[in-house]
Order: structure tokens, then C-alpha cells, then sequence
């Protein structure tokens, strides 16, 4: 193992690949930017001179966004949105457009997402990811797009996505399905709105580890004993490394790509083994007995 480097660090935080002023005058609307990785993708459009609008449905999210885009000098609203609702979507546009102008980014990250083997899975559960994750990626770009296409102006979403929206996820059958419908909404929506000046892409990030993790997802992680020799780079990605990337796709210096799903991860998604390891069921990986109808 002495010969293996992996991929080299990136730069620190608060370094940019695009010019200070890129984002200058434009208005960035972030659904769940008050934590983990939207966050951090909020932070680099913020340090690029973007004003920022972050909606979640929690308080506690809403002001620790706030507070972070604050630090670094951006102009932010922080607007409490259940992304599922679209009179409240409607509501949290009409506030982000009165006080900055027409958003002409979205960053649809908002997510919801747990580990459950699918035979556990609640009705409530599954529609609750899919209401979430799915519907409300197309609800916000639909009031983004139709915004848009009503004041003739071009625009840039970027939808984050996941890897097993390719290879199926097990132990998470519900968001996996959502994330294969976002990359296909991404694929569709780039076609539809190209000729109005939208174009539209998908974000897909690998493990960036990060102190808003939920319990569950942080669990099984801690299963895993080291992280970085577990990744075909040697280590994990650094958030600012998945924030510059959504920066990149929705500026300038992209607009002839869409309908593209980029994936920061790296290569972690495309890794097989040439022998296969013993198969090990997704309740023995969560740590749970045989299933019972009871349970």
C-alpha cells in the first residue's frame, strides 16, 4: 500500500477557480442551504458576490445559514418553505424576488433520505422521501422556470442528485427511486427549457462528511472504519470541493452544458472488484435481526 497517493487535496477553503465578481448581482436560492452540503454550496456562490436565499423548513437551519452567509459579508434572506407545498414555494419566491430581484439560480438540494431494508419500509416513509426529494426538486424548478419564461430572462438550476440514482440503493429504495426521477427531471427540463435561456443540470456528491449528518446516516458511516482507504482517491471530498463544482455549472463559463449530471465523488460510484466479496443482506449491514411481520 506505500506506492498508493490518491488524488491530491484541493485548495483550502476560501480559494475560487472563477473570477470574485462572477456571481455579482445575482440572486442564488438554495433549498436546505442552512446545513451540510448546501450549505457549503450557498457559501462558495456567497464568496463569488452572490445574494443568497435559503429555504428550509426548520428555524435552528434557517438562522445557522444565515449566520454562515452573514461571516462571509453576502446579502442573504433565510425564508422558512415546506418545499412540498406549492402555494408556500410561490409565497418564498414572491419574498426572494422583492428583496433581491428574480433568482437566477436554483440549487434544488433540499432532501430527505434514511437508511430502512425496504421490507421495513412505511407507506408514510416512502412518500415522505419521494414528496420531498422528488416533488420537490420539480415543484421549485416549475415556479423557477415559469418565473423565467414570464419576464423572458435566462436562468441556472442545479439539482443534486446521487449515484444510485444509476446503480439502485439498497437500504435506501425510496430515495434512490427519487434521485433517478431528479437526473431524469434534470435530462427532460434541459431539453424544455433550452430554447428559453434555462439550462438545467444535476450535482452528485460522493462522501463529504460533515457535522450536520443525521444519526442514522452517521451510524452506518461509523461502521465503516476508515473512510479514506474505502475510496478510490485515498480520501473523502472536502465540501468547498462539492460547492465549487455547483458554482462552475451555473456560471458563465458553463452555459453549454445541460442536461449534464456531474458527479464529485472521485470515482468512487465506478469502482468494482475483480472477485466478489460474500453478499451481506442490508439487515445484517444495519445491525438487525430477521424480519418479522410483528417488527
Amino acid at each position: 500500500m506505500s506506492d498508493l497517493i490518491g488524488l491530491p487535496g484541493p485548495p483550502p477553503v476560501g480559494e475560487t477557480a472563477l473570477p470574485a465578481d462572477t456571481f455579482a448581482d445575482v440572486s442564488v436560492f438554495v433549498t436546505g442551504g442552512g446545513t451540510g452540503l448546501g450549505k457549503a454550496i450557498a457559501s462558495e456562490f456567497a464568496r463569488l458576490g452572490a445574494s443568497i436565499v435559503i429555504a428550509s423548513r426548520k428555524e435552528e437551519h434557517l438562522a445557522s445559514g444565515k449566520d454562515a452567509m452573514e461571516a462571509l459579508g453576502a446579502p442573504v434572506l433565510a425564508v422558512a418553505c415546506d418545499i412540498r407545498e406549492p402555494d408556500a414555494i410561490s409565497a418564498t419566491f414572491d419574498e426572494a424576488e422583492k428583496t433581491f430581484g428574480l433568482p437566477g439560480v436554483l440549487v434544488n438540494n433540499a432532501a430527505a433520505n434514511f437508511p430502512v431494508p425496504a421490507e421495513d419500509m412505511s407507506p408514510n416513509a416512502w412518500r415522505t422521501v419521494v414528496d420531498i426529494t422528488l416533488n420537490g426538486t420539480f415543484l421549485c424548478a416549475r415556479e423557477f422556470g415559469r418565473r423565467h419564461l414570464t419576464a423572458g430572462t435566462p436562468g441556472s438550476i442545479v439539482n443534486v442528485g446521487a449515484s444510485y440514482a444509476w446503480t439502485g440503493g439498497p437500504g435506501f429504495a425510496h430515495s434512490a427511486a427519487a434521485k433517478a426521477g431528479v437526473k431524469n427531471l434534470t435530462e427532460s427540463l434541459a431539453v424544455e427549457w433550452g430554447p428559453y435561456g434555462i439550462q438545467v443540470n444535476a450535482l452528485v456528491p460522493g462522501l463529504f462528511p460533515h457535522e450536520d449528518m443525521t444519526a442514522d446516516i452517521r451510524g452506518s458511516l461509523d461502521r465503516t472504519s476508515d473512510k479514506d482507504p474505502c475510496q478510490p482517491a485515498m480520501r473523502v471530498g472536502q465540501r468547498q470541493e462539492l460547492g465549487w463544482a455547483a458554482t462552475f455549472l451555473a456560471s458563465p463559463y458553463a452555459r453549454f452544458i445541460s442536461g449534464h449530471t456531474l458527479v464529485v465523488d472521485g470515482a468512487n460510484w465506478q469502482r468494482r472488484t475483480l472477485t466478489n466479496p460474500p453478499v451481506t443482506t442490508v439487515r445484517e449491514q444495519m445491525g438487525k435481526g430477521p424480519f418479522t411481520a410483528d417488527s
